[in-house]
C-alpha cells in the first residue's frame, strides 16, 4: 500500500467521510498479508519508497497469480522480473492489463501513472546487444521506481568510438548503470571518463573462461576506476534499485 492510499484514508476519517471500522478494515493487512504461499509486504513501500517486486523465477503460476492479484487489491502498480515468455502469456489471461516486456523478460501492471521522483537521470549501458536482456531489466525497473530512464547499448570497449560518441549522454546523467559480459571492462571505462556513480552489472555471456559471468564480476570488483560498485552477475534489477535510492528526490 502506497503512502498517498493511507494518507487518503486518514484525511477521509479526519473529514468524517469514512468511518473507523471501514479504515481499519483497508487497513488490517498492514504491514503484511499471509496469502498461503507467500507472505506479501504491503509496508515495503512506505519503509523503503519502493513496493514489494515480485521474483517471478521459480514461482510457478498459482502462486504468482495470488501475489499479484493481493498487490493490486491495495491499489499499488507491480513488477514481476525473471518471468517467462509462456508464463507471461498465462498471466496475461488472468490479468487482461497486464503488459509483457520480452526483452527484460519481466511483467508489469501499472494501475496509476508513475510518479516521477527523481532528481535526474538514470542511464543504462551496455556492453553487446547479448547483455541486453540484463540491461533492458535494469531500465525497466529503474523507470518503475519514479526515474527518468535512457540506455545505451552496444557500446562495448571492442569499438570504444561508439561510446565516445555518446559522451554527452554521459554528462546528462544522474547515476550510469553499465552492464558487461565477457571481461567486464566497461565500466572501468565510463567510471573514467564520469564524475557520478557508476553501477557494473556482470552478465553470464561469454566463452568458457568468462566462468558463467565470474570472470567480468572479479574485473568490475578490480577496477581501477574510482566511483564503481558492483552488483552481482545478471542482477539488472539490483542495480536499478540502487540507482533509484541514490537518485531519488527524499520528501
Amino acid at each position: 500500500m502506497q503512502s498517498k492510499v493511507i494518507e487518503n484514508i486518514l484525511q477521509e476519517v479526519g473529514a468524517g467521510s469514512l468511518d473507523v471500522q471501514t479504515a481499519l478494515e483497508r487497513l488490517k493487512h498492514l504491514p503484511f498479508e499471509d496469502v498461503g504461499c507467500a507472505t506479501v509486504d504491503h509496508h515495503r513501500s512506505l519503509r523503503q519508497g519502493f513496493p514489494e517486486v515480485i521474483f517471478g523465477q521459480g514461482k510457478n503460476l498459482a502462486q504468482m497469480r495470488t501475489i499479484i492479484a493481493a498487490l493490486l487489491a491495495k491499489g499499488g502498480n507491480v513488477l514481476a522480473t525473471r518471468v517467462s515468455a509462456a508464463k507471461g502469456a498465462k498471466l496475461k489471461e488472468t490479468f487482461p492489463q497486464a503488459v509483457y516486456h520480452p526483452d527484460a523478460r519481466a511483467l508489469t501492471i501499472e494501475q496509476h501513472p508513475v510518479e516521477l521522483r527523481g532528481k535526474g537521470k538514470i542511464l543504462v549501458v551496455c556492453a553487446g546487444t547479448s547483455d541486453i536482456p540484463v540491461a533492458a531489466e535494469a531500465l525497466l525497473t529503474a523507470r518503475l521506481m519514479g526515474n527518468e530512464v535512457e540506455h545505451i547499448y552496444d557500446v562495448g570497449v571492442a569499438g570504444l568510438h561508439r561510446l565516445l560518441a555518446r559522451r554527452s549522454a554521459l554528462a546528462e546523467a544522474s547515476v550510469i548503470i553499465v552492464v558487461a559480459g565477457m571481461e567486464g571492462a566497461l565500466p572501468s571505462v565510463v567510471g573514467g571518463l564520469v564524475d557520478k556513480p557508476v553501477i557494473a552489472v556482470p552478465t553470464s555471456i561469454g566463452y568458457g573462461a568468462s566462468f558463467g559471468g565470474v570472470a567480468a564480476l572479479l574485473g568490475m570488483l578490480n577496477s581501477c576506476a574510482a566511483g564503481v560498485t558492483v552488483v552481482n552477475i545478471d542482477n539488472g534489477f539490483g542495480a536499478a534499485y540502487a540507482a533509484s535510492l541514490m537518485n531519488r528526490v527524499h520528501r
